[in-house]
Protein backbone atom coordinates (compact mmCIF):
# COMPACT_ATOMS: atom_id res chain seq x y z
CA UNK A 1 0.00 0.00 0.00
CA UNK A 2 2.06 3.20 -1.18
CA UNK A 3 0.91 4.38 -4.11
CA UNK A 4 -1.04 7.63 -4.99
CA UNK A 5 -4.50 5.38 -5.87
CA UNK A 6 -6.79 4.68 -2.94
CA UNK A 7 -6.33 1.72 -0.67
CA UNK A 8 -9.49 0.02 -1.31
CA UNK A 9 -8.38 0.34 -4.98
CA UNK A 10 -5.18 -1.60 -4.15
CA UNK A 11 -6.92 -4.21 -1.97
CA UNK A 12 -9.03 -4.92 -5.09
CA UNK A 13 -5.95 -5.32 -7.23
CA UNK A 14 -4.13 -7.36 -4.94
CA UNK A 15 -7.40 -9.76 -4.89
CA UNK A 16 -7.15 -9.54 -8.43
CA UNK A 17 -3.14 -10.61 -8.48
CA UNK A 18 -3.97 -13.45 -6.08
CA UNK A 19 -6.21 -14.63 -8.15
CA UNK A 20 -4.56 -14.30 -11.84
CA UNK A 21 -1.31 -16.20 -10.18
CA UNK A 22 -3.79 -19.00 -9.09
CA UNK A 23 -3.28 -18.66 -4.91
CA UNK A 24 -7.06 -17.99 -5.04
CA UNK A 25 -8.29 -20.81 -7.57
CA UNK A 26 -12.35 -20.47 -8.70
CA UNK A 27 -14.88 -21.41 -5.48
CA UNK A 28 -12.21 -20.58 -2.51
CA UNK A 29 -12.74 -18.41 0.19
CA UNK A 30 -10.94 -15.35 0.31
CA UNK A 31 -9.66 -13.59 3.50
CA UNK A 32 -12.70 -11.54 5.50
CA UNK A 33 -12.46 -8.05 5.21
CA UNK A 34 -11.37 -7.86 8.72
CA UNK A 35 -8.19 -10.54 7.94
CA UNK A 36 -7.38 -7.82 5.49
CA UNK A 37 -7.44 -5.27 7.61
CA UNK A 38 -5.86 -6.08 9.98
CA UNK A 39 -2.97 -7.61 8.17
CA UNK A 40 -2.58 -4.43 5.95
CA UNK A 41 -3.30 -2.30 8.89
CA UNK A 42 -6.31 0.13 7.32
CA UNK A 43 -9.83 0.65 8.73
CA UNK A 44 -11.83 -2.69 7.69
CA UNK A 45 -14.20 -0.50 5.72
CA UNK A 46 -11.56 0.56 3.44
CA UNK A 47 -10.72 -3.32 2.93
CA UNK A 48 -14.66 -3.87 2.84
CA UNK A 49 -14.81 -1.40 -0.30
CA UNK A 50 -12.01 -2.92 -1.87
CA UNK A 51 -13.99 -6.99 -1.97
CA UNK A 52 -17.51 -5.16 -2.20
CA UNK A 53 -15.60 -3.50 -5.49
CA UNK A 54 -15.02 -7.05 -6.97
CA UNK A 55 -18.20 -8.15 -5.72
CA UNK A 56 -19.85 -5.23 -8.09
CA UNK A 57 -17.75 -6.64 -11.22
CA UNK A 58 -18.70 -10.27 -10.32
CA UNK A 59 -14.92 -11.42 -10.04
CA UNK A 60 -16.32 -12.19 -6.05
CA UNK A 61 -19.69 -13.56 -5.03
CA UNK A 62 -20.97 -14.11 -1.12
CA UNK A 63 -22.09 -17.35 0.42
CA UNK A 64 -24.31 -15.78 3.24
CA UNK A 65 -23.03 -16.55 6.80
CA UNK A 66 -19.73 -17.87 5.07
CA UNK A 67 -17.81 -15.36 2.99
CA UNK A 68 -17.02 -13.85 0.03
CA UNK A 69 -15.55 -17.00 -2.46
CA UNK A 70 -13.74 -16.30 -5.93
CA UNK A 71 -16.81 -16.64 -8.92
CA UNK A 72 -16.07 -19.81 -11.52
CA UNK A 73 -14.56 -18.06 -14.95
CA UNK A 74 -12.99 -15.12 -12.75
CA UNK A 75 -9.40 -15.55 -13.72
CA UNK A 76 -9.80 -15.62 -17.49
CA UNK A 77 -12.29 -12.41 -17.30
CA UNK A 78 -9.68 -11.05 -15.03
CA UNK A 79 -6.66 -11.61 -17.27
CA UNK A 80 -8.64 -10.48 -20.39
CA UNK A 81 -9.66 -7.40 -18.82
CA UNK A 82 -6.12 -6.46 -18.11
CA UNK A 83 -5.14 -7.05 -21.55
CA UNK A 84 -7.04 -4.91 -23.09
CA UNK A 85 -6.19 -2.70 -20.00
CA UNK A 86 -2.57 -3.06 -21.06
CA UNK A 87 -3.24 -2.59 -24.84
CA UNK A 88 -5.06 0.36 -24.44
CA UNK A 89 -2.55 1.85 -21.78
CA UNK A 90 0.31 1.20 -22.84
CA UNK A 91 0.79 -0.62 -26.77
CA UNK A 92 -1.28 2.19 -28.33
CA UNK A 93 0.19 5.11 -27.07
CA UNK A 94 3.86 3.55 -27.54
CA UNK A 95 2.83 2.34 -31.25
CA UNK A 96 1.60 6.34 -31.69
CA UNK A 97 4.67 7.45 -30.49
CA UNK A 98 6.83 4.99 -32.91
CA UNK A 99 4.63 6.29 -36.19
CA UNK A 100 6.05 9.84 -35.40
CA UNK A 101 8.73 9.19 -35.19
CA UNK A 102 8.63 6.82 -38.36
CA UNK A 103 9.10 3.80 -36.77
CA UNK A 104 7.12 0.70 -38.03
CA UNK A 105 5.42 -1.76 -35.83
CA UNK A 106 7.67 -4.26 -37.26
CA UNK A 107 10.97 -2.26 -36.12
CA UNK A 108 9.00 -1.58 -32.07
CA UNK A 109 8.78 -5.51 -32.15
CA UNK A 110 12.27 -5.58 -33.19
CA UNK A 111 13.16 -3.25 -30.83
CA UNK A 112 11.03 -5.40 -28.30
CA UNK A 113 12.35 -8.73 -28.84
CA UNK A 114 15.92 -7.61 -28.65
CA UNK A 115 16.28 -4.96 -25.71
CA UNK A 116 19.00 -2.76 -26.00
CA UNK A 117 18.95 -2.50 -29.36
CA UNK A 118 18.71 1.12 -30.88
CA UNK A 119 18.21 -0.11 -34.84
Amino acid sequence: MDDARPIFQQVAEQIENDIISGALPEDTQVPSTNDFAAFLRINPATAGKGVNLLVDEGILYKKRGIGMFVTPGARERLIAARRERFRTQYVTPLLAEAAKLGISPEQVAAMVNAPGSDR
